[in-house]
């Protein structure tokens, strides 16, 4: 897979994207992250992408020309599945969405910034529009590491358990059940017996048991 994410600032992505799973699924070859400073496919000789937005209101807005120049220099070299742009009015964020992208091959994020980006952009260019929460950013640059954490750790071989990602949270719609390690007791706190049990039926019954009341608890919507 790959993913190419445009940005104005490209330095806020580099660390991030650069450790822990996502590295590994880069040294692999499984994952290509690339990142491309938008200020780049600008023709003004100071690199300005941001203009006053029509209508007289505050803020700058990302103009039209940087970045169909940039995701046209991108599509000239491969064939897109997705153009998402990071926006808080874009579809939520969830798991189902990043295992739908996870079978994706080539990706194109384009960060929000600023006021928001030309409407024109949203209309000719972009195919997907994706919010991480009801919440405004400064610009979409950690929307666009949290997209990418989210897909890439489920492409197989990224993770050496791939059956770990299987019982994430929200992959069935509850939340994962209550996990212990060891010691088996620390200062009078127990792990529940079933688990020290290796009886694999009644564990496999109790960590079903657990997500539910968990998720009817603590996320009831997501039992609708």
């Amino acid at each position: 897979m790959r993913i190419d994410i445009i940005t104005v600032l490209p330095e806020m992505l580099n660390s991030p994207l650069s450790c822990s799973i996502l590295k590994r699924a880069q040294d692999k070859g499984l994952a290509d992250i690339q990142i491309h400073n938008l200020r780049d496919y600008s023709t003004n000789k100071h690199r300005r992408v941001d203009d006053y937005p029509f209508g007289g209101e505050a803020g700058m807005v990302l103009q039209v020309e940087p970045v169909d120049r940039a995701i046209s220099t991108l599509k000239e070299q491969r064939t897109y599945d997705e153009i998402i742009y990071t926006s808080p009015d874009g579809e939520t964020f969830n798991q189902k969405i990043a295992n739908t992208l996870s079978l994706k091959e080539n990706i194109i994020i384009l960060c929000g910034h600023y006021k928001g980006i030309d409407y024109r952009i949203r209309e000719h260019l972009i195919t997907r529009e994706i919010s991480i929460g009801d919440y405004v950013l400064t610009g979409g640059e950690l929307a666009a590491a949290v997209i990418s954490d989210a897909i890439i750790r489920l492409i197989p071989g990224a993770i050496g358990d791939e059956q770990s990602a299987l019982s994430d949270s929200f992959q069935d719609n509850l939340l994962a059940p209550p996990v212990y390690t060891r010691p088996a007791e620390y200062k009078g706190w127990k792990v529940p017996e079933v688990l020290l049990s290796g009886h694999e039926q009644k564990i496999n019954e109790w960590k079903h048991s657990e997500a539910v009341e968990r998720t009817t608890r603590l996320r009831p919507d997501l039992l609708k």
